[in-house]
């Protein structure tokens, strides 16, 4: 008997009759006498609604309301998930996040998690009842006001859940049967990797890659959460219920590095098209001017990815490039020019209209070489490079988003990843 966290995401619930099927694959571990919780996204498109119409209302509203409205998405989902496992005989509860509860931090619309006291929900879990969750949301226990986990915050609540339950595999369902060395839809000779690294996968998750989210993977990696990535649209009874000895059998499992024999020096291609630069143009160059500007960011919640800062040949100003979530650009350029005199005068330019495109493996970390690669494969396509960052086993590039697919296509046939 194992305990297992089952997430299932957008696509997978988009209609009762996908309910249906994700209900399906939970009696399959209920009937196999695993204990189970279940945590569940929104119907696919439906929070792109909700926060469609919260930004017609008002391009820069209350973070606190965005997240009373964008999170009762999951409160029909797991709802209704909870009706259909009844209907099948099952015993079966939804759970919000506010009744658990999941106690988050007071950043509204890209909450972190603090503390899940489980005594009552794995009681209940104990006692043969499914839990249904809500995703994405908790509750400020300060404030009780509803919070939100950012987009993608699903995968984390269900991580989190895995965490706080002392669970035996968290398996994250989608719409994909596990990780691929890029978007097989972008690249058909794309390959699925058995297992993959928590270095790896965080990295391609902060690239651009859909199937895990961001914080999810840092949180199973910090608690060495066994974590799958699964698809739901394998008909429930062609898979095997989890058992302890069989969990490396299908999907990716993301492991720690040592469980990998055969590691290559790029596992992965991936890549970001939600991007937008910002440049900051005569920025005085004088000390504490980068904290100036990417402190109220930082205070205002608003994620900076890539920098890059010129010097000109004077000495006395400089040039401050930097990414943002494209969704987040509206918002970072009011707070720039919210903080324009402690900054100093500058001149901004922004744009929506680029790419990262990052090259990820844990075997860069003993081969040279592999940004030279890169770049030339990159130049020989005509691709120009606006800025790049790197880590110890990743390399991003951002450029023009027209490029995106031909870098992406490039990148994986110069690492040897398409498949034979």
């Amino acid at each position: 008997m194992a305990l297992v966290v089952m997430k299932f995401g957008g696509t997978s619930v988009a209609n009762v009759e996908r309910i249906r099927n994700v209900a399906a694959h939970v009696k399959r571990e209920v009937d196999a006498g695993n204990k189970v919780a279940v945590v569940v996204s929104a119907m696919a498109g439906a929070t792109n609604q909700l926060v469609a119409w919260v930004n017609d209302a008002s391009p820069l509203h209350d973070k606190r309301e965005y997240d009373a409205v964008v999170a009762s998405g999951e409160q029909v989902t797991a709802g209704l998930t909870a009706i259909v496992l009844q209907s099948m005989g099952l015993k079966a509860r939804s759970w919000s996040g506010w009744q658990i509860p999941i106690e988050t931090s007071d950043a509204h619309g890209a909450a972190r998690i603090l503390n899940i006291p489980s005594d009552e929900l794995r009681a209940s879990i104990d006692a043969g009842e499914v839990a249904v969750i809500t995703g994405f949301q908790g509750i400020d226990p300060e404030t009780e006001r509803v919070t939100t986990l950012g987009r993608g915050g699903s995968d984390t609540s269900a991580v989190a859940v895995a965490v706080a339950l002392k669970a035996d595999v968290c398996d994250i369902y989608t719409d994909v049967d596990g990780v691929y060395t890029t978007d097989p839809r972008i690249v058909a000779k794309a390959r699925r990797l058995p297992k993959v690294s928590y270095e790896e996968m965080l990295e391609m998750a902060s690239s651009g890659s859909k199937v895990l989210q961001t914080r999810s993977v840092e949180l199973a990696m910090v608690h060495g959460m066994r974590t799958r990535v699964l698809s739901s649209f394998v008909p429930p009874d062609q898979m095997q219920p989890v058992r302890l000895d069989n969990l490396d059998a299908i999907g990716t499992t993301v492991c720690s590095e040592d469980e990998i024999v055969e590691q290559q020096v790029v596992s992965g291609i991936a890549y970001a098209k939600d991007e937008a630069k910002v440049t900051l143009l005569k920025v005085e160059d004088k000390p504490g001017i980068a904290a100036r500007i990417f402190g109220p960011l930082a205070d205002a919640s608003i994620n900076v990815d890539m920098i890059v800062q010129n010097v000109a040949a004077d000495g006395k100003a400089t040039d401050m490039t930097f990414t943002v979530q494209a969704a987040e650009l509206t918002r970072a350029l009011a707070v720039l020019e919210a903080a324009k005199s402690d900054i100093g005068h500058f001149d901004v330019k922004a744009s929506d209209g680029v790419a990262k495109i990052s090259a990820i493996g844990v075997g860069m970390r003993s081969h040279a070489g592999v940004a030279a690669r890169m770049f030339n494969a990159l130049a020989e396509k005509g691709i120009n490079i606006l800025a790049i960052s790197t880590s110890e086993i990743k390399i991003s590039v951002l450029i023009d988003a027209a490029y995106a697919e031909l870098a992406v296509r490039t990148l994986h046939s110069l690492y040897g990843l398409d498949a034979e």
